[in-house]
């Protein structure tokens, strides 16, 4: 199997691996992180110009109709970078369920959301839910030609932000989406400051009354919309922390080759030698498992893509997870100061692992697909 990238693919790369290396720095992420926004307006607008931001969206509805390996290699650049603004939620999912499931209307929103006007929220977790997509209490009932939500949100990413939300709500009919706006009477967002910087929001939905158009695809249909939503994340998250993963080999290789002890560097030291080469060997599983989950992302078998994106997602948290507290142990105490970038790769590992399904959630998936 061929898993080189495509010549549009290796200029999407370069393109934002340079605009990245010369703008988004170390200090740049500490005042996005320090201002609670999670995001940069002045960041989010070179990204639209950039092409990037419409990337997942189909030609038709204004954005460039790139592909799930296109997402993948965005999201290993931004990986790479400690980009934390909310490229994920609004790209990948949110705009990539407007684009499957919206109506003429809703899918208005698209072009606004590439360049970079206009930013979407997916708001689907709850209190006590661990991630199951069927596991949605909130409630939405039918009022004449209205709906009326009730219930809560929980740990929202870019949920206080965003322009609209995406709600996972249950009808009489079963789970079903709503695209709600963020000035809704009635909907409230508390901001919350991620481990990382990132921003989140605790979202309350009192009485929140929506047009009948407000329905996203069908009725109670919205299950597989939802599971396959977040499969599309995970694997986009798979592909970030290969690229933190492979910014943290680099950091550290090049501390214990000027890091010097005894007179010597401590990259002469035959142990610290063979756990560079456990961190590299884990980083580049990583990197396999990511790729065969942005692969698996469109797949029409949903068993064949949760088996592949549950087996990436697991495998890419527990190498993420030796990479990061081992390129901190290298360091030394200077690993987990504010100072070094180090600290901060590894809290959004971090994040990242407890993202769309953490490591038990995704072990335990994997094996109720294979026995199914």
């Amino acid at each position: 199997m061929d898993f080189s990238f495509t010549e549009e693919q290796t200029q999407i790369r370069d393109t934002l691996r340079r605009f990245l290396s010369e703008n988004y720095t170390l200090e740049r992420h500490r005042a996005i992180a320090r201002g609670g926004s999670g995001c940069d307006p002045d960041i989010w607008r070179q990204f639209a110009e950039l092409g990037i931001l419409g990337l997942g969206i189909p030609e038709a509805l204004g954005g460039m109709g790139g592909s799930a390996v296109d997402a993948m290699v965005v999201m290993e650049e931004l990986g790479r970078a400690l980009v934390i603004d909310p490229y994920l939620t609004s790209v990948i999912v949110g705009a990539g369920l407007l684009a499957r499931a919206g109506d003429v209307t809703q899918q208005r929103l698209l072009p606004a959301i590439a360049a970079g006007e206009t930013r979407v929220a997916f708001a689907h977790d709850e209190p006590g839910s661990r991630w199951m997509p069927d596991a949605v209490a909130t409630r939405a009932t039918k009022d004449s030609q209205s709906w009326v939500l009730h219930g809560a949100k929980s740990a929202v990413s870019d949920g206080a932000g965003a322009d609209f939300l995406l709600v996972s709500a249950r009808s009489d009919s079963g789970p079903s989406l709503f695209l709600v706006p963020g000035a809704s009477p009635g909907l409230t967002r508390m901001a919350l400051a991620m481990h990382d910087g990132s921003s989140a929001a605790e979202v309350t939905l009192d009485g929140v009354r929506l047009g009948a158009d407000a329905l996203v695809g069908a009725e109670g249909g919205s299950l597989s919309l939802i599971e396959a939503a977040s499969d599309a994340a995970a694997a986009g998250l798979c592909a970030e922390a290969v690229g933190a993963m492979d910014a943290l080999l680099t950091l550290t290789l090049d501390y214990i080759k000027t890091r010097r002890q005894f007179g010597v560097p401590i990259g002469s030291f035959q142990v610290l030698q063979h756990r560079m080469a456990d961190m590299l060997l884990h980083a580049e599983l990583a990197r396999s498992m990511s790729y065969l989950a942005s692969a698996k992302v469109s797949v029409d078998d949903a068993q064949e893509r949760r088996r592949a994106i549950s087996a990436a997602k697991f495998l890419v948290g527990r190498s993420a997870r030796f990479v990061g507290q081992s390129a901190v142990q290298l360091h030394g105490g200077m690993g987990v100061t504010d100072e070094l970038a180090t600290a901060h790769y590894f809290k959004r590992l971090t994040v990242i692992n407890s993202s769309f399904g953490d490591m038990a959630h995704h072990l335990e998936r994997f094996e109720t697909v294979m026995t199914a």
